[in-house]
């Protein structure tokens, strides 16, 4: 029977995944079980990551519409929701960059929503 030697392929895998474990802490980048076990759990956090983020920026850009509005006068609900009444399709990532960027276009929006 021939003998089946799995040097080559193992070597490749064991590098491929401490490659990825490069700059991880004490023997998380040189030990392949452990580097195996960390290039895993980064890949867990690294996925709830991308999806967090949708929510992190919505939450900042609703902190920048109530900072705005709130120098003006009014609560962030009270816009929001005369915005929606008023059938103003602008979505709070525009609006939080008025804002930022330009006061006085900001102000003459709340001016249209307000009347």
């Amino acid at each position: 029977m021939v003998r089946v030697k799995s040097g080559i392929v193992t070597k490749k895998k064991h590098k491929k995944v401490l490659k990825l474990a490069k700059g991880y802490w004490m023997t998380r980048h040189k030990h392949f079980k452990k580097a195996k076990e960390a290039v895993l759990h980064a890949g867990e956090y690294a996925f709830a990551g991308r999806k967090d983020r949708k929510s992190d920026f919505r939450r900042l850009w609703i902190i920048r519409i109530n900072a705005a509005i709130r120098e003006l006068g009014m609560t962030y609900s009270f816009f929001i929701n005369r915005l929606k009444s008023n059938k103003v399709e602008v979505d709070r990532k525009i609006l939080a960059k008025i804002a930022v960027e330009h006061p006085k276009v900001f102000e003459k929006i709340v001016e249209k929503v307000t009347h």
